[in-house]
């Protein structure tokens, strides 16, 4: 029988293959459906360029029309327009008729596009002659007409034969693509069911050959744990999983052996050693183990001696400890009782004394805003008196264009005076004149009494109101002093209030530094409260852990005297242990001999 390795191998080496076949058949079947539609592709290239060189070869004579009817002004087709028309698609006409001739693949295209190539130039020149002529002889170029027309069929005819044989290639090309995908999906189809297959045939292999005897081996090892007369299977196979199970076979029988050995070997054990821990969970620990024990278990029998001798040591000092213990921890309660109501005295006063530093904090507090609300009614105040000098400037300013104006109206009421002196001058003559011209005058004469009386009577009113504007002009003068002393007293009020204002923002700032120093001072006090409060905490826990301590010491003392370890050992021990008891009573009188003030 062949090897699990040598069949691994096998069957690893198939599925390779069929990997390997798999992937082979794909790529084979990619490049030759790349091939039909790289084919396909050119195939349709070549209809589209087949097709554009036919709307050239129309839109050609369309433009040989459009040139001949630019003539006609109503049609409004411009000459020159048509021509450069006619040229591009002349031009594109060639290249897409020369592309055909290119193509290289098909006899029947590249026999038709070699027949198109003198019909095409033909064509070209005979719509040329026309577009020249039309210019210039238009006559000319309407009789060379029915030549183009001719030309344009004969060129078609060349064109449809080529298109006949472009169209039937490309048909046959897709015909072939289809073909050859149907030929493709096949083959892939037959190879993917023959790998399937193959791992379905190698699956089936493997559980045969090898995972249902793992599970039936596997199931037998299993029940070896409580049945293990049980027979291993696969024992009489010759390659890798038979030696297992043979292995695990002879495993099994060793075991087994070990386990009598074991046996007989606990109970010797079990025998001594718990005839000994029997005797010291009753407390005597003067037992020894004295059996004849080999191999490893005669360490076990010197360890068990010593543990016990090690034991017994120590329980004989713990003993003789916990007496000491009894008496430093009933002293240790005492002080630590005293430093407990110490502390809390400590506390009580910390407490109050951050109560009235929290007072003080408050009162400096409110001073500060008081402070603050004055320095600001005193902004607001400057505020105010800066304004009011502003409003008695402009009020002196108003006051000086108002004497100024005063002197103007006296320089008028002046000119009023003179005009009406004049006035009363030119009366005079004009009565004079009437006197003279006697009869005839008379009417003059009156209406210049009356003008010389009107003049007299203005004279008299522009002195009455010179007389008022030099009285209004003293008053002005008045007032404009009035104004400057009221500006002086504001100017006084401002510097005054000034220094108020810089007064107060130094107690302000005073205050407001003995309120940050009391705030300060108020925290360290309240951190101080905190630690002595946690400190009093402290000592009440330390004072209920050494009573603990004490009634813990007091048990430990009872359960010591449970065991037996020997009069020599007990004298010993008693011995040592008061040569080496230390005296905490000293030591508990000094701390309480402290004073309570140096506790802090």
């Amino acid at each position: 029988m062949q090897s699990i390795a040598h069949s691994t191998r096998k069957l690893t080496a198939a599925i390779i293959l069929l990997f390997l076949l798999c992937g082979v058949t794909g790529i084979v079947s990619s490049w030759m459906l790349s091939a039909a539609l790289d084919k396909q592709a050119r195939a349709s290239t070549l209809l589209r360029n087949h097709m554009e060189a036919d709307m050239m070869h129309d839109a050609v004579r369309s433009d040989v029309l459009a040139v001949l009817t630019s003539r006609d002004p109503e049609v409004g087709i411009q000459l020159e327009d048509a021509r450069k028309d006619l040229e591009e698609h002349l031009g594109l006409l060639r290249k897409r008729i020369a592309e055909d001739v290119a193509f290289k693949g098909d006899a029947a295209i590249e026999a038709g596009a070699a027949k198109v190539g003198g019909p095409m130039n033909a064509y070209a020149d005979a719509a040329k002659r026309i577009a020249d002529a039309a210019g210039t002889a238009p006559d000319t170029a309407k009789r060379q007409l029915p030549s183009f027309f001719q030309q344009f069929s004969v060129l078609e005819e060349s064109m449809a034969a080529t298109s006949d044989a472009i169209e039937h290639y490309s048909d046959a090309t897709a015909h072939a693509g289809a073909t050859l995908g149907w030929i493709t999906t096949a083959l892939l189809v037959a190879v993917l069911l023959f790998a399937v297959g193959g791992a379905v045939y190698a699956a089936q292999l493997a559980n045969r050959r090898l995972v249902h005897p793992l599970i039936a081996l596997s199931e037998a090892v299993e029940r070896l744990a409580t049945e293990p007369d049980t027979t291993l299977p696969e024992t009489g196979r010759e390659d890798e999983l038979g030696a297992l199970a043979r292995s695990i076979q002879q495993f099994s029988n060793q075991v087994e052996s070990a386990n009598a050995e074991k046996q007989a070997t606990t109970e010797l054990i079990v025998e001594t050693v718990g005839s000994g821990l029997q005797s010291l969970a009753h407390g005597d620990l003067t037992t020894r183990v004295d059996a004849d024990l080999t191999g490893p278990f005669a360490r076990l029998k010197q360890d068990f001696n010593t543990a016990v001798s090690s034991l017994r040591g120590l329980i004989g000092s713990v003993h003789t400890g916990a007496g000491s213990l009894r008496r430093a921890s009933t002293e240790i309660t005492a002080a630590s009782e005293d430093l407990a109501r110490r502390t809390e005295a400590n506390a009580s006063s910390l407490e109050t004394t951050a109560s009235e530093v929290n007072q003080i904090d408050e009162r400096l507090k409110t001073s500060v805003r008081a402070a603050t609300e004055t320095v600001s009614r005193a902004d607001q105040t400057i505020e105010a008196v800066s304004s009011g000098r502003s409003r008695v400037s402009n009020a002196v300013t108003a006051m000086s264009r108002v004497s100024e104006s005063a002197k103007g109206i006296d320089a008028v009421i002046e000119g009023l005076d003179k005009i009406a002196f004049q006035t009363r001058v030119l009366a005079m003559n004009a009565a004079v004149e009437a006197g003279r011209a006697g009869e005839a005058g008379r009417g003059f004469a009156v209406v210049a009494d009356l003008v010389s009386a009107l003049a007299m009577r203005a004279e008299e009113e522009a002195g009455r109101a010179r007389d008022q504007l030099t009285v209004t002009q003293v008053e002005i003068g008045t007032a404009v002093a009035a104004v400057e002393d009221v500006d002086g007293a504001f100017t006084s009020i401002s510097e005054n209030a000034q220094s108020v204002h810089k007064l107060l923002g130094q107690v302000a700032a005073d205050n407001r530094v003995q309120s940050e120093a009391i705030s300060r001072l108020s925290d360290t006090i309240r951190v101080m409260d905190h630690s002595t409060q946690q400190n009093a905490a402290m000592v009440e826990q330390t004072s209920a852990a050494a009573r603990n301590l004490m009634a813990e010491i007091g048990q430990l003392v009872e359960h010591a005297g449970q065991f037996r370890v020997g009069d020599d050992a007990v004298a010993a021990l008693s011995t040592s242990g008061a040569a080496r008891r230390p005296a905490p009573k000293a030591a508990a009188l000094a701390v309480a001999s402290v004073p309570e003030g140096e506790w802090v």
